[in-house]
């Protein structure tokens, strides 16, 4: 067991929102436990959304979160987080990230739900992979972090009503017990729960399980945004088409070649995600959904090598084919109730990016305040933890909270499986009540269906429609 005279920071997770929490503790030490494998942050083709351009500002970009969130925001941390959006790329730069340029300076982009161009990116349609490498590279250099991969959490030490700690399992089996003054859950979200989604595998709502275990309260759980444009492909995971081409020019055009956003919304294409995904998903029972990219200037390839790589790998050659999409799960608003700094109800228990709530994203969240969200709130809370570090009671004896066993693979198919016909884009009370009863059943086997359960059960508690919550017989 490991006992150090000043308990560590022990960061769960190495996507974004950890490596900026590790980052911004310095001088106090932290150990990152990576499970390895491709997180949501490095998938991210979108960029980060900040209020840079001459005839932007701060103002017009909450005014955009709010109107995305369905006005369920939390307004004051929109207006904290949004504020310290031009600092974050800026600390981003001075980290490494190489964000695209033009003859104007940082090169901005639109994204849906955007009134302007503020949207930078790295490497075209590669942002989130880009900054992940900066942010390791400068990790690797950084003398107070230790970085542990292949370690995944198996609970949570307590002690009384305090964690204390976590157990890990190695890459080789062996469990170790980590003591710890902190421990901050940067797990992701949960999209993998559902068959159809952008998200790796592993983003299957693990740090969320461990939250629930250990008596976190939860919130807005209900919302799971769907992505409108994720590659129509064969799966379990679907490869995203970003918002940036439809940014560029490309439109969606319905199984005729109609333009499926016309007179839908006044933004057309670049309506927020809620409302272009049921839009994807309604003209998707009649026939196939398509972007078509093949107006847009010649060597737009270029600005977007991810979007034209995976469709030439599955056969598309955007340039003169439309891309077949639908709507898929992507991120999700709800989690793990926390204020600014990451802070839960269960004492030295913190929680960063998407397995976070704290009520920036509403009941939907704007394209790319995503990332921003995880550099912006993993520097507060690196910041909290390096100047008012917790510490660790030894009154109490220890205890564990585990996480459990997980399902197995037909299981897990199965609640993958009800938890996209029931909670997603479009829900019903009966199909809602129906796959409570089925997952209620599973519960007790793995974690990932409790997991699915509360997100069901939150769903049919709010019996209006709100934001990427869409209840048809509301």
């Amino acid at each position: 067991m490991r006992r150090p005279a000043t308990p560590p920071v022990v960061v769960v997770g190495a996507g974004v929102a950890g490596l900026s929490v590790a980052l911004s503790a310095a001088p106090r030490e932290v150990i990152l436990l990576d499970p390895g494998g491709i997180g949501s942050s490095r998938l991210a083709q979108g960029g980060i959304a900040a209020a840079l351009a001459a005839g932007d500002s701060v103002r017009a970009h909450v005014a955009d979160t709010l109107q995305a969130g369905a006005f369920h925001n939390d307004a004051a941390i929109a207006w904290s987080v949004i504020g310290a959006a031009p600092d974050a790329v800026a600390w981003l730069q001075v980290m490494g990230v190489g964000f695209d340029r033009d003859g104007q300076g940082l090169q901005l982009g639109r994204e849906g739900g955007h009134g302007v161009h503020r949207i930078v990116h790295a490497g075209g349609d590669r942002t989130g992979e880009c900054v992940v490498a900066a942010l390791q590279a400068r990790l690797a250099r950084a003398a107070h972090v230790h970085r542990r991969t292949g370690a995944s959490v198996q609970s949570l030490l307590m002690r009384g009503r305090n964690v204390a700690g976590v157990e890990v399992r190695g890459d080789d089996g062996r469990i170790e017990v980590i003591e710890a003054g902190a421990v901050v859950l940067a797990t992701g979200g949960l999209g993998a729960l559902f068959e159809r989604s952008t998200n790796a595998e592993t983003t299957s709502g693990s740090g969320l399980a461990l939250a629930m275990a250990a008596g976190a309260h939860t919130r807005d759980l209900e919302f799971v945004q769907f992505h409108p444009t994720a590659l129509d492909a064969d799966g379990p995971r679907l490869p995203l088409i970003t918002e940036a081409l439809r940014g560029a020019g490309a439109r969606l055009r319905d199984h005729r070649g109609r333009r499926l956003m016309r007179g839908r919304h006044p933004l057309g294409d670049l309506a927020p995600r809620d409302v272009v995904s049921r839009r994807v998903w309604e003209a998707g029972r009649d026939g196939p959904v398509w972007i078509d990219a093949t107006g847009l200037t010649p060597g737009w390839e270029r600005a977007f090598p991810t979007v034209a790589g995976t469709c030439r790998a599955h056969g598309v050659d955007p340039r003169t084919q439309p891309i077949p999409v639908t709507a898929a799960a992507h991120f999700h608003m709800g989690g793990i109730a926390t204020d600014a700094l990451g802070r839960t109800s269960v004492p030295n228990l913190f929680a960063v990016g998407e397995v976070a709530c704290n009520g920036l994203h509403g009941a939907n969240r704007l394209a790319s305040n995503s990332l921003l969200e995880g550099v912006v709130c993993g520097r507060w809370l690196g910041a909290h933890l390096r100047l008012a570090p917790a510490r660790v009671s030894h009154e109490d004896a220890f205890r564990t909270v585990a996480l459990g066993e997980g399902l197995g693979a037909s299981a897990l198919a199965t609640v993958r499986r009800t938890l996209w016909h029931a909670a997603g884009p479009v829900r019903t009370k009966l199909a809602l009540a129906s796959a409570i009863r089925e997952i209620r059943a599973m519960a007790a086997s793995g974690w990932q269906a409790r997991v699915a359960q509360a997100v069901l059960e939150a769903a049919l508690q709010r019996p209006a429609s709100l934001g990427a919550h869409w209840r048809v017989d509301a």
